[in-house]
């Protein structure tokens, strides 16, 4: 093979290696791109004790515990070291809105709510509002029971009376026996 012969075969092929290579570069571009336009769905996630604005004004102080857990659920956190504090965590993640964080600490001297510490709490509605906001909703149902549906729910059917048992016997058999 000739010297030009070897030159010119060796130039062509690293100009066909650079248009390969910047062929390949701008494919990528073009595929991410394309890829751009279509995202995955990302479920939401809910986590914790969600605390409304409504719950928060509902505690006061001198409460016992039982009370506050009544209004506010179990807590998400508890402490051995710290026995009288009860913390109510909430986070809410959905695609493409900044992640939401709430946090709801109750402190207590013994059995007696003493102190309340909360981010800034919405409200149940603006909560509820916050979970649509991606769909069309119409109107919002009002959460009440009529005077006729909760009457209906409150007649507690009369249980039907329990048969006798039948009398216990007057002694038992030994549990050993006594042939020693």
């Amino acid at each position: 093979m000739s010297k030009s012969l070897f030159r010119s075969v060796c130039l062509n092929l690293s100009g066909l290696l650079l248009v390969g290579l910047t062929a390949c570069g701008s494919l990528d571009r073009a595929s991410q791109s394309a890829v751009g336009l279509v995202t995955p769905y990302k479920i939401d996630i809910v986590q914790g004790n969600f605390v409304s604005r409504e719950q928060a004004a509902s505690l006061k102080e001198g409460m016992s515990r039982l009370q506050v857990r009544d209004i506010l659920g179990t807590p998400l956190l508890t402490s051995i070291f710290h026995a009288d504090r009860w913390d109510y965590v909430f986070t809410f993640k959905r695609q493409g809105v900044e992640p939401q964080a709430r946090r709801v600490t109750v402190f207590f001297q013994g059995d007696v709510l003493s102190k309340v510490e909360a981010d800034a709490l919405p409200s149940e509605a603006e909560f509820v509002a916050s979970l649509d906001s991606g769909r069309k909703t119409g109107k919002v149902p009002v959460l009440e029971m009529s005077p006729e549906s909760l009457a209906a729910t409150a007649a507690v059917p009369q249980a039907a009376p329990a048969k006798a048992l039948p009398p216990l016997p007057a002694s038992y058999p030994p549990l050993e026996s006594s042939a020693n």
